[in-house]
């Protein structure tokens, strides 16, 4: 089954979307969609790494992305989050371009970094997608409470003997995670996107946290596997197309909120 490269791609698209969904929601409550950005610009210096000194492209996204957390959370005090992150966003992907641009022989390539090539997975990526989901997954399974407190009131969490400041260093490893494991799907430019816009079609459609992170890998799946289809059919970039769905599901789950809240008053 794995032979077809149609069923690699669907699996891998599916193994995105489990291994987004609780951290798309957290990402959303807490309003990090800049981080997010920030983390996936910073992932193509890990790519140009990675080419330059021939290391393995997981670990090497992963270093830099938590590079990345580490400075964000050392100017957050000085500067505005948001002008930081600004700054640290593009500039990093500036600096990753100009990078990868120096390592000979990769220039045609560099559209599957910023893009994506899902159609081009191996059984070795999908492994390596499927292990990143597991470890996401049960990472944030298992500090689940403490982030969720942490993320509604720090206060409370705080006088409960939590610290707030290591749950959110959770999530920027988690978050490394999904980037290192994202960028060979849906481009580094489009990881973020396909991090935030299932999670925010989900959250006027739940009624609990648990409930939305279920319906955010719902609704990521059928982005990845309908983004797909439509791809396939139409010859389209299939990175951004399954953005498009995403966007497209995003658009309806807004009208029928929006239709339930009026039908409601």
């Amino acid at each position: 089954m794995l032979d077809d490269f149609m069923v690699r791609a669907a699996l891998a698209a599916v193994g995105l979307a489990v291994a987004c969904a609780p951290l798309g929601c957290f990402v959303v409550w807490r309003r990090m969609a800049y981080f997010g950005d920030a983390t996936a610009h910073a992932a193509l210096l890990g790519v140009a790494l990675s080419l330059a000194w021939s290391l393995p492209l997981f670990g090497a996204v992963i270093v830099v992305a938590l590079a990345m957390a580490a400075l964000v959370a050392g100017l957050s005090g000085r500067q505005s989050v948001d002008t930081a992150l600004g700054v640290l966003s593009h500039g990093a992907l500036a600096a990753g371009l100009v990078a990868v641009s120096f390592v000979q022989g990769v220039r045609t390539d560099l559209n599957a970094y910023l893009f994506g090539d899902i159609l081009s997975v191996t059984r070795a990526d999908l492994a390596l997608i499927w292990a990143g989901a597991a470890a996401v997954v049960a990472l944030v399974a298992w500090r689940w409470s403490a982030l969720l407190l942490s993320t509604l009131s720090p206060e409370m969490a705080v006088a409960d003997g939590i610290r707030p400041r290591a749950e959110q260093w959770v999530l920027n490893i988690a978050l490394a995670l999904v980037v290192a494991a994202g960028i060979r799907i849906v481009g580094a430019l489009l990881v973020s996107a396909f991090l935030i816009i299932p999670a925010a079609a989900a959250r006027p459609l739940s009624r609990s946290p648990e409930a939305m992170a279920v319906a955010t890998a719902l609704i990521g799946a059928a982005a990845g596997l309908g983004g797909l289809g439509a791809a396939f059919r139409l010859d389209t970039p299939t990175g951004p197309t399954i953005v498009c769905a995403a966007a497209a599901i995003f658009a309806l789950a807004m009208l029928f909120a929006g239709g339930r809240r009026r039908a409601g008053a």
